[in-house]
């Protein structure tokens, strides 16, 4: 068991969502017991960013420690033309964790290190999972088949055991886990924490509009798409927002070229208006704060650590 794990009330990180997860959406899942997460992107112009990551530190400041483990997600793709101006940031406010996606770890982590964080790389494959294990990542975020935004195609349990044959470190695991019973199904797996981030699509402190939330409510599994036609990265959304916008989910245009750079106005990008979610969807049920989110996930986890209990004892 990772150190980090024992803080939690749930071994869970609210995952970074691409306009969902914000300032106000980290603080409630801290202050809950869990993770908080943003991306980076979310918060442009960078003046934006700097605000929201003081808004966090301060927001935390003084609280106990399990209530003060959050992390900032990178876009470390070359074509984000901000990375350096983010990473300067990153040491002034330092976050506790930093995770990477859709690029290598290694300019992150010197930068991390040097005030004693840590740094979790976003893999989709055991190739990326070597990758960034050898560039000297902390941990690896596996997003595995299920998971919303971009999606990976991997059993979860395949996965994490494939990479605890090679990796020590800390282990994430994403992909369509939803209720505390899937936690403990992942913690049992092998891995360290679950990356959980369609449940909190649905919260009350989630930058998603209400007609989103309302979506997610309403959907189930049978109404997500997986296609890398939106941003040019596999991802899974929901089908009834793309029907919204003149798109035939049977018959999506092909991919476009793939463009992380956050310097770009939110505007500009083509999938504003696509909404994501992964295949827990379905286990969303109301919109509701982050802190009974929690609750339940908390309850739910507690009632499946004493059915392993009660079959060990058999």
């Amino acid at each position: 068991m990772h150190a980090l794990t024992t803080l939690l009330r749930v071994p869970v990180v609210c995952a970074p969502m691409f306009l969902i997860s914000g300032p106000e959406m980290v603080i409630a899942a801290c202050q809950a017991g869990i993770i908080g997460a943003f991306p980076a992107s979310n918060a442009r112009p960078i003046e934006t960013l700097e605000a929201w990551l003081d808004q966090v530190c301060r927001a935390l400041d003084g609280a106990p420690a399990a209530q003060r483990t959050w992390a900032l997600n990178l876009m470390s793709h070359s074509s984000n033309t901000r990375l350096a101006d983010e990473l300067a940031l990153i040491a002034r406010y330092r976050p506790p964790i930093v995770i990477t996606a859709l690029g290598s770890p290694k300019p992150v982590i010197e930068v991390v290190r040097d005030y004693g964080g840590i740094v979790l790389a976003d893999v989709i494959n055991l190739a990326l999972a070597r990758k960034a294990a050898a560039a000297g990542a902390d941990g690896l975020a596996c997003i595995c088949a299920g998971a919303g935004g971009h999606t990976g195609s991997l059993s979860p349990f395949a996965f994490v055991g494939a990479v605890r044959e090679f990796f020590d470190g800390l282990v994430v695991l994403g992909g369509g886990i939803c209720d505390g019973s899937g936690v403990a199904g992942a913690i049992a797996a092998g891995a360290d924490l679950v990356y959980m981030g369609t449940r909190f699509i649905a919260s009350t402190e989630s930058l998603a509009s209400p007609a989103y939330k309302q979506m997610v409510v309403d959907a189930d599994i049978e109404d997500l798409v997986v296609s890398a036609s939106i941003t040019g990265t596999t991802g899974s959304w929901l089908a009834p927002s793309l029907v919204a916008l003149g798109l035939d989910p049977k018959n999506l245009p092909p991919p476009p070229e793939r463009n992380y750079d956050a310097n770009r106005p939110i505007s500009a990008r083509r999938w504003v208006d696509t909404w994501s979610a992964g295949q827990g969807v379905g286990r969303v049920r109301r919109v509701a704060p982050v802190r009974e989110i929690v609750a339940e996930l908390a309850d739910d986890y507690a009632r499946a650590l004493e059915r392993f209990a009660g079959r060990g004892r058999g």
